[in-house]
C-alpha cells in the first residue's frame, strides 16, 4: 500500500522532501548565501540595497545595553512589530496594533506595558527564539497596514503569499491567511489556511487548514473560490528579483500587500516547505525539471515572468496529487 502511495504521488509530481533538500536546496543553493536569508535583518539591508520594497525599519537592538534606547525608539508609534533577526516559522514576532498611553495592545486586544515589551525584547536578544538558541538581535519596523482585498481573508492579523523561486522563475505559490487557531499570524502549522494560487492569475485553486480541504475562512466566514490577488504579475516579479540578489537558486519569497505601498518582501527561506503542494494540488517537480531543462539560462526577469505564466497554468497540468483522497479543489 505504501509503495502504491508513493508511486501515485511520484507520478504526479509530487516533491519529497528528501528529493527537495538532495536534489534542489543542496545542489542550487551555495552554503555561503545561507546566511543573508537566515538573517530577517540581513535580508532587509540587502534588499533595500537594490530598491527592492520592504516594511520600514524603525530601530535595531543589538544587546542589553541598547534597551535603553527602547523608550525613545517607540515613542511615538502606535502600532509596530518587534522581531528576532534569526527566528524561523514565526516564533519570536511581536504584533502591536495599537496603543493607549503606556499600554501596548495586540491585534487580539491582549494589553502589555512598556516593561513586558522590554522584557519580550530581552528574551530576543538571549536566543529565546533563535535557531539554535544562539544570543540574537531585535529589530522593530512599521506595521504593515494590509491591503483591503486581502484583509477579509485574515483573522487579528496579516495574510502572506509565499512564492516558490526556481533559478528566478516563480513556480507556485499560495496565500497564508491567519485564523484565531494561529493567534492571528500566518503559520500553517498553527492552524493559518493555507489556499493554493494559480502562478499565472493569482486566483484560488483548494484550501487547506491543518490537511483539511475547506471552502470557507473559518472566522471571516469569506468564501476563498472568489479570491484574487491584486496586482499580480508584480508579485511575481518581485519574487523573481529575490534570486537575482541572494543568489538562491530554489527559495521561498513571503510578500505582503500593503495599502498604500503595494507588494513587501517580508522574509526570504532558503528551505521553504512543501506544504505548498498540497494547498495546490499540484506536485512541484514537473515545474523544477521543465526550469532544469531549459537550454539558455540568462533571462531577464521579465523574460521569467513571462516564461511561467505561458507555462504553468494548472489547466494544462496533472490532476491532483490527492486526487482519489481529496476534492479536487476550488475553481473561481
Amino acid at each position: 500500500m505504501w509503495v502504491s502511495r508513493h508511486k501515485k504521488l511520484r507520478n504526479a509530481g509530487v516533491l519529497g522532501i528528501n528529493e527537495r533538500n538532495v536534489s534542489y536546496i543542496s545542489r542550487y543553493n551555495q552554503r555561503q548565501n545561507f546566511p543573508l536569508v537566515d538573517n530577517k535583518l540581513l535580508t532587509k539591508k540587502a534588499a533595500v540595497a537594490v530598491a527592492l520594497p520592504v516594511p520600514e525599519l524603525l530601530g535595531v537592538i543589538e544587546s542589553p545595553a541598547q534597551l535603553k534606547a527602547l523608550p525613545a525608539m517607540l515613542d511615538n508609534q502606535q502600532s509596530f512589530v518587534i522581531k528576532p533577526a534569526r527566528g524561523s516559522g514565526g516564533k519570536g514576532i511581536l504584533v502591536i496594533s495599537q496603543r493607549s498611553g503606556e499600554h501596548f495592545f495586540k491585534p487580539s486586544g491582549a494589553a502589555l506595558t512598556f516593561a513586558a515589551i522590554r522584557h519580550y525584547v530581552s528574551n530576543i536578544l538571549s536566543g529565546v527564539y533563535s535557531l539554535g538558541g544562539k544570543p540574537d538581535v531585535a529589530f522593530v519596523e512599521a506595521l504593515v497596514e494590509g491591503d483591503q482585498v486581502l484583509g477579509k481573508y485574515a483573522h487579528e492579523g496579516l495574510p502572506d503569499i509565499r512564492i516558490i523561486v526556481f533559478q528566478g522563475f516563480p513556480v507556485m505559490a499560495m496565500l497564508r491567511c491567519p485564523t484565531s487557531d494561529s493567534d492571528g499570524k500566518a503559520n500553517l502549522h498553527q492552524g493559518a489556511v493555507g489556499v493554493g494560487l494559480d502562478i499565472t492569475r493569482g486566483t484560488a485553486l483548494k484550501a487547506v487548514q491543518k490537511d483539511r480541504v475547506v471552502t470557507h475562512h473559518p472566522d471571516t466566514g469569506v468564501k476563498f473560490a472568489d479570491l484574487v490577488v491584486p496586482n499580480w504579475r508584480k508579485l511575481l516579479e518581485l519574487a523573481g528579483h529575490c534570486h537575482d540578489f541572494t543568489e538562491l537558486g530554489y527559495l521561498g519569497c513571503d510578500i505582503v500587500l500593503d495599502q498604500q505601498r503595494g507588494p513587501l518582501i517580508l522574509e526570504l527561506n532558503a528551505r521553504p516547505g512543501l506544504f505548498i503542494q498540497v494547498a495546490s494540488g499540484i506536485g512541484l517537480r514537473t515545474r523544477l525539471q521543465k526550469i532544469e531543462n531549459l537550454a539558455r539560462k540568462d533571462w531577464h526577469v521579465d523574460e521569467r515572468i513571462s516564461f511561467t505564466l505561458s507555462h504553468f497554468s494548472d489547466d494544462s497540468e496533472s490532476s491532483s496529487p490527492e486526487s482519489d483522497d481529496t476534492p479536487s479543489g476550488l475553481r473561481p
